[in-house]
């Protein structure tokens, strides 16, 4: 197992605990995802979420039609334009997953000791003894002594709302289960997941297909980034192979509590996101702080698992129900945020870059050599933020990789294109993708400015990067500032200590 990048400094790390954060304008180098939801997709609470620190903005497929993600995508718009915070979008699928159908939406409670019996005739009605499921090959995938997990919203672990059921006897298509502890299930839908069982189930559902369909539509899918989630053994198993495929991990720790032994999940964690570290890949962790989807403050524990999801290499924490349908949506992003960054004040980034760099190892690439070359020299000067000057994208995101202690401003220049019919520049995509990376902050250049000037005008993008870090309060006169960019057909390094 990895060890811990921890790096306390005793005592003045043990005295300047009371004292205050200060303020500021990057909450945290570790992104934020909110999904948003029925408490959180007007212009005012998205604006509220944009302003405490979210930078990508989760639309969840699997419950609400188009018309209503696409008015709360409307409001995302508005929010971003009024709030001038830059957010990319996440689009959760469906994907193949397992309900029980309660048509009546009439509260089911469940007795423990009882039988409950579970059927794939979605026409009968759900009761306390009988409840209809969306799958009819349950039966032959399952058998006697097989755990089966009934949840609301992703997994609560509330077991008030949860239900853990073990298979007694396959009655042809119907299964027959014991409650283990009592519960009532409130609502349509329930999410049903049977441990470490491979159920076959095609990846895309139809809903997935129509969205990517008409997503195809509106432009070049190419330019998207597909995340892999991973929440079951099956995932752990293949994931080496799903890492090297994917764009960036994303996971599910709800579901793969389900699946894993609890005292397991911890060591999967660590070991996923060092891969995805080492990758250059974003790892975002879920499922931090249930409670604050009723709760102002967030439990010790929950607390705790921030900061170590943080320590551990986390790229984002990614919120579900907290801010869906959480009374605190605004409050959590805050509160994750402070969390976020005092652990970034205690992480050990000598070791990491070390560890980095030996993994990657020798000979290294040219563009993997001047990312590390750049974030060594920027922590030697103690630089107070690393400029890089891309186009794709990429020579940013292996800066932020190495894990530098200062913000890297990723200057994305955008590039003419043409489809023989009219002229588009590029740029957007790329700008926005880097919000789910940690530590990486974009800004979409003017295309009129050159990149590889050497004057002091006020038309050099240097100079609107500068003004831009000036304006954020993160350079100062007399800081050190490191520039990554390219001069003709070089890549360059340069230290700039800025004046008054």
């Amino acid at each position: 197992m990895v060890s811990n990048h921890l790096l306390l400094e005793e005592p003045i790390r043990m005295a300047s605990i009371l004292e205050p954060s200060k303020p500021n304008f990057f909450p945290a180098m570790t992104k934020i995802v909110g999904t948003l939801g029925p408490k959180s997709r007007s212009v005012e609470a998205i604006s509220g979420c944009l302003q405490a620190g979210m930078s990508v903005a989760r639309f969840d497929f699997s419950w609400g039609d188009a018309e209503f993600h696409q008015e709360t995508l409307e409001n995302l718009k508005a929010a971003i334009k009024s709030t001038r915070k830059l957010c990319a979008l996440m689009l959760d699928t469906v994907g193949p997953e397992l309900q029980v159908v309660n048509k009546t939406e009439q509260p089911i409670s469940l007795e423990e000791d009882s039988e409950v019996i579970l059927t794939p005739d979605q026409d009968k009605e759900a009761t306390s003894h009988l409840l209809p499921i969306n799958f009819t090959g349950l039966s032959k995938a399952v058998k006697t002594g097989d755990t089966i997990f009934i949840g609301q919203y992703l997994f609560t672990g509330s077991e008030t709302t949860s239900v853990w059921l073990e298979v007694i006897e396959v009655k042809e298509k119907d299964v027959v289960c014991l409650i283990k502890n009592s519960a009532t299930l409130a609502g349509p839908l329930y999410t049903l997941h049977v441990s470490q069982i491979r159920i076959e189930l095609p990846t895309l559902t139809e809903k997935d297909k129509e969205a990517r369909e008409f997503l195809s539509k509106l432009g070049n899918l190419s330019q998207t980034q597909i995340f892999a989630k991973i929440e079951n053994v099956e995932g752990l198993i293949h994931f080496d192979e799903i890492l090297q495929e994917a764009d960036g991990i994303i996971l599910s720790r709800g579901n793969l509590g389900i699946d894993l032994p609890p005292e397991k999940v911890f060591l999967f964690q660590k070991e996923a996101v060092h891969k995805c570290n080492m990758a250059g890949k974003p790892a975002v962790v879920t499922r931090v702080v249930d409670s604050m989807t009723d709760n102002l403050r967030p439990t010790r524990a929950e607390a705790t698992d921030v900061a170590n999801a943080v320590l551990d290499g986390s790229d984002a924490i990614l919120l579900g129900a907290e801010t869906l349908r959480g009374l605190y949506p605004v409050e959590t992003i805050s509160i994750v945020g402070k969390i976020c960054a005092e652990a970034e004040k205690v992480y050990n980034q000598d070791l990491y870059f070390k560890k980095t760099v030996k993994y990657v190892g020798e000979p290294m690439s040219h563009l993997e050599s001047i990312a590390s070359s750049a974030v060594r020299a920027a922590i030697k000067v103690k630089a107070s933020v690393i400029i890089c000057f891309t186009s794709s994208g990429r020579a940013a995101r292996l800066i932020a990789k190495y894990r530098p202690t200062m913000p890297v401003i990723s200057v994305v220049i955008p590039r003419l294109k043409s489809n023989q019919l009219h002229w588009t520049f590029s740029g957007a995509f790329e700008a926005r993708q880097s919000l789910i990376v940690r530590g990486l902050f974009p800004m979409l250049a003017d295309p009129r400015h050159p990149a590889d000037t050497t004057s002091a005008t006020n038309e050099s993008v240097l100079k609107v990067a500068l003004d831009h870090g000036k304006a954020s309060g993160v350079i100062k006169p007399h800081d050190r500032v490191v520039v990554c960019q390219k001069v003709g057909d070089a890549s360059v390094v340069k230290i700039i200590e800025l004046e008054d």
